[in-house]
């Protein structure tokens, strides 16, 4: 397998990274949008690198994530904005049409995606995210938890960091709370060591001024465009409740949910085997 790597233009401003590989002639192209935001695509490339004799597997920075632009204003960081460089970067690429897999945060961007533009979507994926919104008492009661969130909770609060270094050492301090299987903790530490982290969308977001990413009323809209969506998700997600993938399941006939026992928020990295098998009985599926 050969991966090729790449800056595609965009827009006027914006270029966004792409690692890229390439199956078979007539193959369905699978989009991979990573989530942080201020991550890169990386954390994603195993196991989902497995379906690569399957698609053309297509995995791009966000502006301002990675090897993407960054230094834009920080009002040019919306999912908006970002939601046309992704029908952009398909156009770029040539992609009339692709399977869509938006992890955590990119879950959000995947939905808006598929709702602006719907004829480019063959398949939706939404993976550790959400269709339903999160209630504010969704968690209250789980100590697990709060255990496990209060390191994370801690970096945020410190004023001595700042940009980059502050988002890695979130990332780092929340491991455990983003995987349950404690055997592939340090597995995990060692891949977002990894990452190429950044703070552009953190500064709006501390600020205030990010808009929201949720759609409104996406389970309405999803249910009558009929499309094929998985909900794939982790029974320990501390960031999305689990109940809320199959919640939204039975409101999209077109939907299904895969919830896999003993996973995290990084159900893929908890469960890899049976998260990339659901992933292939999705996809494969006629």
């Amino acid at each position: 397998m050969t991966v090729s790597e790449q800056l595609v233009r965009v827009g006027p401003a914006v270029e966004l990274f792409v690692a890229r590989t390439t199956a078979a002639p007539g193959s369905c192209p699978l989009l991979v949008i990573h989530g942080g935001p201020d991550w890169d695509h990386s954390y994603l490339r195993e196991p989902i690198v497995e379906r690569a004799s399957r698609h053309d597997l297509i995995f791009p920075d966000l502006r301002g994530c990675g090897r993407s632009t960054r230094g834009l204003p920080d009002d040019h960081y919306t999912p908006d904005a970002a939601t046309a460089d992704l029908v952009a970067l398909l156009d770029a690429l040539g992609v009339r049409q692709a399977d869509v897999l938006g992890f955590s945060y990119g879950g959000y961007l995947a939905q808006r995606l598929t709702l602006a533009a719907p004829e480019r979507v063959r398949r939706l994926v939404v993976a550790s995210s959400a269709v339903l919104p999160v209630p504010p008492d969704a968690f209250d009661g789980w100590a697990e938890r709060d255990r496990r969130r209060a390191a994370e909770a801690e970096v945020w609060a410190d004023p001595s960091l700042s940009g980059p270094e502050l988002t890695r050492a979130a990332a780092l301090a929340g491991a455990e709370a983003n995987v349950w299987r404690p055997e592939v903790l340090d597995a995990y530490r060692e891949r977002v060591s990894r990452v190429r982290f950044s703070a552009e969308w953190a500064r709006p977001y501390l600020a205030g001024t990010l808009p929201t990413a949720r759609v409104d009323r996406a389970p309405e809209r999803f249910a009558a465009l009929g499309l094929p969506i998985l909900l794939l998700h982790g029974r320990q997600d501390m960031t999305f409740p689990a109940e809320l993938a199959e919640q939204a399941a039975k409101l999209i006939p077109s939907a299904r949910a895969v919830v896999l026992d003993e996973a995290g928020h990084m159900a893929h990295v908890d469960q890899p085997v049976r998260w990339t098998a659901a992933l292939a009985d999705f996809l494969d599926r006629p």
